[in-house]
């Protein structure tokens, strides 16, 4: 990989996806994976999946303001989620890690809530960033 082609490793992890199929399984399980709102059943989708210049991400959504140019919060925390969650799809087989060494800092299990894709449409699902769409 040469360095115009890839994307700046502190903004996303590198993937391989385990099958040709698997983006969009990825993309679908990524919106059942974030931050709860207390006392709503509301889940804050917390990392994408970026198919860039022929590589393969997953990036927390707020990486993909600083990829657009624009100002971002982003924390230790919000990488240790993007992490865990990156880890989870791995372990789930869905992708392959390649990038191992922007796994640190890893979040706790404890910082991502997963809703079952049986029981996502009794969940208000929200992204609070979207692939491909001009602001």
């Amino acid at each position: 990989m040469n360095e115009e082609s890839a994307i700046p490793l502190n903004l996303g992890v590198l993937i391989e996806l385990s099958t040709p199929d698997s983006f969009l399984l990825i993309k679908e399980t990524l919106t059942r994976l974030g931050v709860v709102a207390t006392r709503s059943k509301t889940l804050y989708q917390s990392a994408h999946i970026l198919h860039k210049r022929g590589f393969y991400y997953i990036v927390h959504f707020k990486s993909m303001f600083e990829l657009d140019g624009k100002k971002s919060t982003i924390s230790a925390e919000d990488i240790g989620r993007r992490n865990r969650i990156a880890k989870l799809l791995e372990d789930w087989g869905l992708l392959k890690i390649l990038n191992k060494s922007p796994l640190e800092p890893m979040g706790p299990l404890s910082s991502v809530k997963v809703i079952s894709y049986k029981d996502k449409d009794n969940w208000n699902l929200i992204s609070k960033y979207s692939i491909g769409n001009k602001i």
